[in-house]
């Protein structure tokens, strides 16, 4: 659903940038209201600091996603789209897991594993093609 209102905010805001920012406004705002209500108090200077470089670049990533999914979805239709995300999700989840890339636990990818990951790829081709 995301891709096909975010897509479809972009013909009211004059373009994927303006309804990608338009969509991190709404979230950040709801999800600030959230975190205030759970958490009834900011994080500790310290442990803000503490947090590596790398740790911070989740908010780009979400913007670029976003955005990505605004300029395909009227192009390839959401389908598509979804597929291709999701495609792209599982080879990186399993490279991810498998080196234990950015301090997740090692999981090697096994053959079951890569049999499941290969399965799910093929379900997205089959969705595509048919």
């Amino acid at each position: 659903m995301q891709f096909a209102v975010n897509s479809n905010l972009r013909n009211f805001l004059g373009g994927p940038l303006a309804a990608a920012a338009a969509s991190f406004v709404a979230g950040t705002i709801a999800l600030a209201v959230a975190a205030l209500a759970v958490q009834r108090s900011l994080p500790e200077p310290d442990s803000v600091a503490g947090a590596p470089w790398w740790a911070w670049t989740g908010g780009l990533l979400g913007a670029v996603f976003v955005l990505a999914s605004i300029v395909l979805t009227p192009r390839l239709r959401a389908a598509t789209t979804v597929g291709l995300i999701l495609t792209g999700q599982v080879i990186a989840s399993r490279l991810i897991d498998h080196f234990g890339l950015i301090r997740v636990p090692v999981h090697e990818a096994t053959l079951p594993r890569i049999l499941r990951a290969l399965l799910i790829v093929a379900g997205v081709t089959v969705v595509q093609r048919f």
